[in-house]
C-alpha cells in the first residue's frame, strides 16, 4: 500500500505538469456532396517540432523538447506565418479517403496564451468529395498521436476516440453515421471506464479518500452511493445543455475538484466518523466531479440517436472504474495483512483483530498523502 501510494504520488507531480503536456487533437467535419470542411483544433508546435505523440505524452520527455519550447514561445503572430508556411506537414499525416487535394483556408492561433500552458492552434481545411463517393474515412498518423473525430451537421453528431493511425467508421456524404446501439454502449462503457483508470488520477484519489475513511462496508457504500448519484445528475444537466461552465472558468471547476480531494483526506485524520454530514459533502463534490465528467463527454459527444444509452454506458464505465480502484485497494491491504501474518508467524486470528489498527495506520498515512496532492493540485490550478 505505501509503494502504492509512493507511486500515484510520483504519478500526481509529473501528470499535472500541463505547460508540456500534449491533448489529443479534436476534428470538426462537415461532409457534403460539393465539398468536405475539417476544423482541426491541435497543438502545431508539436508536429513542427516533429515529437511523436503516440511515444511521448510529455514534451519535456521527448529528445525535440528544446525545438518544442522554442516553437511554444513564438508569438501568435510568427506562428500563424509558420503554419501557414508548413502546413503540408500536417496535411502529409492526415488519412482521409474519396476526396481530393487539400486546401488550407485559415490559420486560427490564441491570441491570449500563457508560456505555461499548452496551446491550441485551430487550422481549416476544404477538399472536393470525388464524384461517387458515399462516405469518407478520417484519420491521421500514428506519431501524431490521440484524435477526437466528429462528424458535425445541423441534424446531429458523431464522434469517436481515434488512437493515430487508426480511421473512423465510413461517415457518409449528406448524413450522419448511425453507430448499432450495442457497439456505442460497448464504446462509451470503455471511455467512461478509461476516464478513470488510466486517465483520471484525480478522481482515483477522490475514490481512495472514501475508501480510507473506514473499514466498514456501510460508510464507504453511503459515500460512494452519493457521489455516485450526485455527478450523474451534473453529468445529465450538463450534457443536455441546462448547465454550462464557460471554458474560461473550467480552471475553477478543476481547482475545486483539487479542493474536495484534500478535504475528503483531512476529514479522514480529522473525524473519521460517519455523521449525515460527511455523506452530504461528498454529494456536494461529486457534483463538482460530474462537471468534469461532463467536459470528457463535450469533447468526445454522444452517439446520435442515442443519447441515453451513451450517457448511461459512459456512468457505467465510470462506476466500473471507480469500483476497480476500490477493489484493488481492499486487495493491496489484505495481501499486506496476508504478507506480515507470515513473516511474524502469527495466526490468522490474531491478524483480523490487529486489522483494524493496520487499516487505521495504512488510512493515516494515505489520508496525508492525498491531502498533500491535493492541496497542491489546488494551489497550482487555482494561482499558478
Amino acid at each position: 500500500m505505501v509503494v502504492l501510494l509512493t507511486s500515484l504520488w510520483v504519478m500526481a507531480l509529473a501528470g499535472e505538469v500541463s505547460a508540456h503536456e500534449m491533448q489529443p487533437g479534436i476534428v470538426d467535419l462537415r461532409i457534403e456532396e460539393d465539398g468536405i470542411e475539417i476544423d482541426l483544433l491541435m497543438n502545431v508546435e508539436t508536429r513542427f517540432a516533429g515529437i511523436d505523440a503516440s511515444i511521448y505524452t510529455d514534451s519535456n520527455e521527448a529528445p525535440e523538447a528544446e525545438e518544442y519550447d522554442r516553437l511554444r514561445a513564438l508569438l501568435p503572430q510568427a506562428l500563424t506565418e509558420l503554419t501557414e508556411d508548413r502546413w503540408r506537414e500536417i496535411a502529409d499525416g492526415l488519412q482521409i479517403s474519396g476526396i481530393g487535394p487539400l486546401e488550407l483556408v485559415n490559420v486560427e492561433v490564441p491570441l491570449e496564451a500563457l508560456p505555461e500552458l499548452a496551446r491550441e492552434s485551430r487550422l481549416t481545411f476544404r477538399a472536393p468529395v470525388l464524384d461517387g463517393v458515399e462516405a469518407v474515412q478520417f484519420g491521421w498518423a500514428q506519431s501524431f498521436g490521440p484524435l477526437v473525430v466528429r462528424q458535425v451537421r445541423p441534424d446531429g453528431v458523431f464522434a469517436v476516440l481515434l488512437r493515430g493511425g487508426e480511421l473512423s467508421p465510413e461517415l457518409p456524404v449528406g448524413g450522419v453515421f448511425q453507430e448499432p446501439a450495442g457497439e456505442a454502449f460497448v464504446r462509451y462503457v470503455v471511455e467512461g471506464f478509461e476516464h478513470i483508470i488510466p486517465k483520471g488520477l484525480d478522481h482515483i484519489l477522490f475514490v481512495l479518500g472514501l475508501f480510507f475513511f473506514a473499514l466498514a462496508w456501510s460508510p464507504l457504500l453511503w459515500q460512494v452511493t452519493a457521489f455516485t448519484v450526485a455527478h450523474t445528475v451534473t453529468l445529465a444537466l450538463a450534457t443536455l445543455g441546462l448547465i454550462t461552465i464557460p471554458a474560461a472558468w473550467m480552471w475553477l471547476v478543476e481547482a475545486l475538484i483539487a479542493l474536495s480531494i484534500t478535504y475528503v483526506a483531512v476529514e479522514n485524520i480529522l473525524r473519521p466518523k460517519l455523521g449525515w454530514w460527511r455523506p452530504a459533502i461528498v454529494f456536494g463534490f461529486g457534483l463538482l466531479h460530474g462537471l468534469g465528467f461532463a467536459s470528457v463527454l463535450g469533447d468526445l459527444g454522444l452517439a446520435q440517436g442515442q443519447f441515453l444509452v451513451s450517457l448511461i454506458a459512459f456512468n457505467i464505465g465510470v462506476e466500473i472504474g471507480q469500483l476497480a480502484v476500490i477493489l484493488a485497494a481492499f486487495v493491496v491491504l489484505i495481501l499486506a495483512v496476508q504478507i506480515a501474518r507470515r513473516v511474524t508467524h502469527e495466526g490468522v486470528e490474531a491478524w483480523v483483530e490487529e486489522l483494524p489498527v493496520m487499516y487505521r495506520a495504512v488510512s493515516l498515512f494515505g489520508s496525508i498523502t492525498i491531502a498533500v496532492i491535493g492541496a497542491w493540485w489546488f494551489i497550482e490550478r487555482a494561482f499558478l
